[in-house]
């Protein structure tokens, strides 16, 4: 029975090297041991797709068969007794990409090229850093004003995260918009944005090109407008019976 296994183990891994058509190599700086995982999400379950051991050379190289542009995991599994082991996110392109970070900035310190999904997953991301950090910003002046009981300095802090969150909406909706010929319009749409006026998600999505909206993103996109556009008619319903 081992025998059999190990057999279609082997076999398992001969077919998927011969059909991957996407390449991760880079190197861990200061990585001496441990293990590297090439992960998608499917559905809600992480799914581990490649995976290396390292044990002195820090250089890797993983593979994977992708249908079409999506976010990937990069997972390090550290053999140094730490729990808070580290992930990187990234869209995965047909071809070659490279990413190389350094154990101890292994998130943070990651550089991540040859996708043109991820340059704008890049920009977009220094961009939302940003408004991440002045919201920080509220937070801090809104406890201040709480501790001191100012009541209009709350309210003040309050209207000022309302538009700083409406500017955030703003921005990720346009920013769909502008590169609606990439996956990554959809997946900003359903994973940034997906609570917000349906005009504007029903705008990133008639915006986006006919391959676009064929792919993962894009049709997890037209599903989440079919519910959202469901559940609204119901409250119109719910509504007008009170009336």
């Amino acid at each position: 029975m081992k025998k059999i296994l190990f057999i279609i183990s082997i076999f398992c891994l001969i077919s998927c090297g011969k059909d991957a058509n996407f390449t991760l190599t880079g190197k861990v700086d200061g990585l001496k041991k441990g293990t590297l995982y090439l992960q998608r999400l499917n559905d809600t379950i992480v799914e581990d797709i490649d995976s290396i051991e390292i044990n002195g050379d820090s250089d890797y190289e993983l593979q994977a068969k992708l249908k079409e542009p999506e976010l990937l995991f990069l997972y390090l599994d550290k053999v140094d007794g730490q729990k808070n082991d580290d992930i990187i996110e990234f869209f995965a392109e047909e071809g070659e990409m490279e990413i190389n970070t350094s154990l101890k900035n292994f998130t943070t310190g990651a550089k991540i090229t040859g996708s043109k999904n991820q340059e704008k997953f890049d920009e977009y991301n220094a961009i939302m850093k940003k408004f991440n950090n002045q919201h920080l910003d509220l937070i801090k002046e809104n406890f201040e004003a709480q501790k001191e009981n100012n009541e209009e300095e709350v309210l003040i802090t309050n209207k000022k995260y309302e538009s700083l969150l409406r500017r955030k909406y703003l921005y990720t909706v346009n920013f769909a918009i502008t590169n609606k010929d990439l996956e990554v319009a959809p997946f900003l749409a359903i994973s940034e944005v997906f609570d917000a006026n349906i005009k504007y998600l029903d705008t990133i999505y008639n915006s986006l090109n006919k391959d676009v909206r064929k792919s993962r993103y894009g049709k997890q996109l037209k599903d989440l407008l079919k519910e959202r556009k469901k559940l609204e008619k119901l409250d119109k319903k719910v509504e007008k019976q009170k009336k």
